[in-house]
């Protein structure tokens, strides 16, 4: 006997139909799984067995071969399993098939029955309302993601037994609802408000948040750089509902969501200084997102910027400056969305004192060049703004006086991200994204002003990607002060955060 299941795998973000084709028929007893499949495929069979085993049902004792269509497209996973179970119990006739008409099933069985979460659901959600499906039956833990795509009857299921059930309509399941659609802000459990002085890198980071502007702190270690950056994330616009089912759609194929709903807080990773280059972008043998592209939307924070390989960091300038990367291997090619803030902190030098007024820095003249000279001077460019962030005064530390809270922030910089996105025609366009042709539209400047910029440029060095970052800032300091026209204090403000647009001018 014959029978087919159809579902679905993921390749890259995306997802691609699968039919799996069951034949069961006379010969030696065997259990074969063809169509690539890769080692958690192959292993099915000894969970499918169980599983049926264990559901009530009888395994036939005869030769079981089990396609996986199309064939020359390599198959990972584990979320074959429950069609291939099902396949096999429509095939010997132990159920019948008139509730699988237009629809999708796929989970993991444990032995006992159960189904399993499996990674990437809402790319299969999504492809099944493309190809015409309109049912799909998902693990529980994973219903809420699924139910999010509009149009497309999603059923909870948490054992095979129960798909049994459902199929022959014995207990027939309710669709689960799908979340309403909300662009609400997130409840965030860190606040600016507990931050004690900083008042210039707290402003450093407004402006950036505002314009989209990546930024580098540099500051001897307790200064409050890192609390600094996690703070960023609740100064920024609330994610959108495209944008919240983006991120959504990131994570459910990483394998972070945890049968949460969709993402409502911007996301901020935080990878530690060993991390490789393929972590950081994303690979594999069938390539998976990296961080950078869990950081879609959010903040990509690299603390003790110097210690990451060099490698590591210069892979960073492609994603940074086009917001996606592409990972091609021998088999596929896929590209990943990476249009994140990227956020960096390190020390002045390898002891982290240097320049600190209270403790001496015990490093050489040449221990801190090359210490510093681990960044590039090309992905220096790419921060928009350097900021010196110092030891917190002890009286700052003592106050008992309250800071200006996010939310206030927040409300400066969403007045900001209006004018930007009313300027550029685009929801959520900002500055940082500005081409060469817009900043000459709209960043223009006077004689005073472009004698004022030739003047810094040529005593800091600055190079013409530098000299577009200038203006971009520029034109964000005047968003926030709700101007239109670029003046000499926007300029001087701006050129000011390219105080270390060279590493060694901090031994200055």
């Amino acid at each position: 006997m014959l029978a087919k299941v159809r579902t679905a795998a993921v390749q890259g973000l995306d997802a691609y139909p699968v039919d799996v084709e069951v034949d069961v028929g006379g010969g030696l007893p065997a259990f074969t799984i063809v169509g690539l499949p890769d080692t958690a495929v192959q292993e099915a069979k000894e969970r499918v067995r169980a599983a049926i085993r264990n559901s009530n049902f009888e395994v036939p004792s005869r030769k079981i071969t089990i396609n996986l269509a199309p064939a020359d497209v390599r198959k990972e996973g584990p979320a074959f399993d429950l069609p291939m179970a099902i396949g096999i119990l429509l095939a010997t006739e132990q159920i019948r098939a008139s509730g699988l008409d237009g629809a999708m099933a796929l989970g993991e069985l444990s032995l006992d029955g159960g189904i399993r979460p499996v990674p990437g659901v809402l790319s299969i959600a999504m492809a099944a309302r493309a190809g015409g499906i309109h049912t799909l039956i998902a693990p529980a833990v994973n219903a809420q993601e699924a139910a999010l795509v509009e149009g497309l009857q999603v059923y909870a299921v948490r054992s095979l037994f129960q798909v049994t059930q459902h199929l022959e309509g014995e207990e027939v399941l309710t669709p689960v609802r799908s979340p309403p659609h909300s662009d609400a802000g997130a409840d965030y459990a860190v606040d600016f408000a507990e931050v004690k002085g900083q008042a210039y890198a707290r402003r450093a980071l407004e402006i950036a948040a505002a314009g989209g502007h990546n930024v580098l702190m540099v500051g001897p270690p307790g200064a409050g750089k890192t609390m600094l950056a996690r703070r960023l994330p609740t100064i920024l616009p609330p994610l959108i509902w495209d944008e919240a089912i983006e991120v959504t759609r990131i994570y459910s194929v990483a394998g972070r969501l945890n049968g949460h709903g969709p993402v409502r807080e911007r996301p901020f990773r935080s990878p530690h200084h060993s991390t490789s280059s393929a972590a950081l972008v994303g690979g594999g043998t069938v390539p998976r997102p990296g961080e950078v592209t869990l950081a879609h939307h959010g903040v990509l924070f690299l603390d003790e910027l110097p210690e990451f390989h060099r490698d590591a960091l210069e892979v960073l300038r492609q994603p940074l400056e086009e917001g996606f990367v592409t990972v091609a291997r021998v088999q596929s090619t896929v590209t990943f969305p990476s249009r994140f803030m990227l956020v960096a902190a390190m020390n002045p030098c390898p002891c982290g004192y240097h320049g600190d007024g209270l403790r001496e820095c015990l490093c050489t003249p040449s221990q801190i060049a090359r210490y510093l000279g681990r960044i590039s001077g090309p992905l220096l460019d790419r921060f928009d703004l350097h900021i010196e962030v110092p030891r917190v005064p002890s009286g700052d530390l003592m106050t008992t006086l309250p800071a200006e809270p996010s939310t206030d922030i927040r409300t400066r910089v969403l007045r900001a991200r209006a004018r930007q996105q009313e300027r550029l025609g685009s929801l959520g366009a900002c500055n940082a994204g500005m081409t060469g042709r817009l900043l000459r539209k709209y960043c223009r400047l006077d004689e005073e002003g472009r004698t004022f910029l030739r003047a810094a440029i040529e005593r800091l060095g600055l190079s013409a990607r530098a000299h577009d970052r200038i203006l971009r800032l520029a034109r964000t300091i005047a968003d926030l002060e709700a101007a239109d026209v670029l003046t000499n204090a926007h300029l001087a403000e701006a050129v000011q955060y390219r105080a270390f647009d060279r590493p060694l001018r901090l031994l200055a």
